[in-house]
């Protein structure tokens, strides 16, 4: 009598499997492990991404100006960042923040000097103009939980 082949193998498991040794054979788990770790990482960055959006402070609010004798308080809920320049004797400041537009007007050195609060593509845009060329000095502090910011101008 003649049997069939796999009698003649003599193994109980189907020619090809990792236990008869095939070299042609692949094993699916560190292709699994790879797509299972490849998953947690990008869940990671996702949850990551999101927590950082939450958490991120908005942009610094502009809260009140206030005039005062030579020159201005401006108060902001956290330190604005600030750009100054000096064109023909007028000062313009560019703060990194957002806020009501305002104006004014105030006295420093016998000069009537008016001031103009504005928004801007860029931020928030606080100028001065006198009759007669400007120069101006700031310095900021926290003070109460806020930053106030002393802007003082006087002629040259």
């Amino acid at each position: 009598m003649r049997g069939t082949d796999s009698e003649d193998d003599r193994h109980s498991t189907a020619a090809g499997g990792p236990a008869a040794g095939d070299p042609a054979y692949e094993n699916p788990l560190p292709r699994l492990r790879r797509r299972y770790f490849a998953s947690l990482v990008l869940l990671g960055l996702l949850l990551g991404s999101f927590i950082g959006r939450v958490t991120a402070p908005g942009p610094v609010q502009l809260l009140r100006v206030e005039p005062v004798p030579g020159g201005l308080h401006v108060w902001f809920d956290r330190e604005p960042e600030l750009y100054s320049q000096d064109v023909d004797g007028a000062v313009g400041m560019l703060f990194q923040a957002e806020g009501s537009a305002a104006n004014g007007r105030l006295e420093s050195a016998g000069t009537n000097v008016s001031w103009r609060v504005q928004n801007t593509e860029k931020g928030l845009l606080l100028h001065f103009v006198a009759t007669r060329p400007l120069t101006a000095e700031w310095d900021g502090k926290k003070q109460d939980g806020d930053w106030l910011l002393q802007v003082r101008v006087a002629p040259r």
